[in-house]
């Protein structure tokens, strides 16, 4: 009989993680530098900004077999009053820590642990002059992890920095969160969450990692309970009229009764807001460099399962929802919790 690893503390690791991956007095976070990391391999351009960013090609279509991925393409160019395009070029920067495990996520776990050697203290201020002294510098900029949202103040002080440098309406400013931790609300002070809730040219992502207990377990390595909170902190951003998107990972080792399954984690987003399943994508999960060490039989099942999974979502949504919303841009959704027009 095989010996199960234990769960992951999610919530002590977020804590031990937060307290490496900012200096609150310097308005410093932690930011991953890409040269000579496993993860440069799969990069389609070298790194930029001294190896502290990188180009990333966000696509429309990543696949013949999947669903379109419009994120952040339409919700930038509306934003920017561009026209959509079938892909978007964004600068990346990413934060050094993450209190989960995802077995396909992309980024070296060494990557995630705070590793000093891979990574730097770094002001806003920073990063935005290493973005404005590239060449051809995108008109979007990536917040990702990591899990930017164990370091909340990360997307506050960007914000700030562009204001001070005039720069609110001339960038889109995007940002990842894996609905992980509660310091969005523990660690800002109200007028600080209303300032990100208000900043005119911001939009966020937020990933369900998999469609039920069992799945996201699967997935994260995290504790089953923890996939409620994940609605639970989707429920509270909703609230507070920020631009919201979702991904969502189907990969599962367990094909059984996906339907009624699938159903249930429908039900749940309606239950946020009736048009979330809407605005929340399907997520292909590749094998990268990092990834391809990670695989074994049960998760080489998760990648193939992930094609039956999505299959069920999409005859669910083409039941629920009229042809004309689901053709709708994403950004377009309305939700009744009342996010932003921009």
């Amino acid at each position: 009989m095989s010996l199960v690893a234990p769960y992951l503390q999610t919530q002590e690791l977020g804590a031990r993680y937060r307290g490496q991956a900012v200096n609150l007095a310097e308005r410093r976070v932690l930011i991953t530098n890409f040269h000579g990391t496993e993860q440069e391999q799969d990069l389609s351009e070298r790194p930029n900004c001294n190896g502290f960013g990188r180009v990333r090609h966000f696509r429309r279509r990543r696949a013949e077999q999947w669903v379109e991925d419009p994120l952040p393409i339409d919700p930038a160019a509306k934003a920017l009053g561009l026209q959509s395009d079938q892909q978007l070029r964004a600068q990346v920067f990413q934060n050094a820590v993450c209190n989960w495990r995802c077995w396909y996520c992309f980024v070296p776990f060494t990557l995630l642990d705070a590793n000093k050697h891979r990574s730097k203290m770094m002001a806003a201020a920073e990063l935005v002059e290493l973005w404005l002294q590239e060449p051809n510098r995108p008109q979007t900029i990536d917040l990702t992890g990591g899990q930017p949202e164990l370091v909340p103040e990360w997307v506050l002080w960007m914000m700030v920095e562009l204001r001070e440098r005039k720069l609110e309406g001339a960038v889109y400013l995007w940002s990842d969160d894996s609905l992980s931790a509660d310091y969005f609300w523990s660690a800002l002070a109200a007028k600080d969450r209303e300032l990100i809730a208000s900043y005119p040219l911001y939009g966020r992502v937020c990933c369900f990692k998999g469609f039920d207990e069992k799945s996201f377990s699967f997935n994260t390595m995290a504790a089953p309970e923890q996939f409620a909170r994940q609605f639970e902190r989707m429920e509270k951003l909703l609230a507070m009229g920020l631009d919201l998107y979702g991904y969502v990972t189907f990969t599962t080792s367990d094909r059984g009764d996906l339907h009624g399954r699938m159903n249930r984690f429908v039900d749940r987003l309606q239950r946020l807001d009736e048009n979330l399943p809407l605005r929340t994508v399907p997520l292909k999960i590749d094998i990268f460099t990092p990834t391809a060490s990670r695989m074994n039989d049960e998760r080489q099942l998760g990648l193939e399962n992930q094609f039956r999974a999505l299959e069920v979502w999409r005859t669910i949504l083409e039941r629920r929802f009229s042809s004309d919303l689901r053709t709708s841009r994403i950004c377009d959704v309305a939700l009744s919790r009342g996010a932003r027009r921009v």
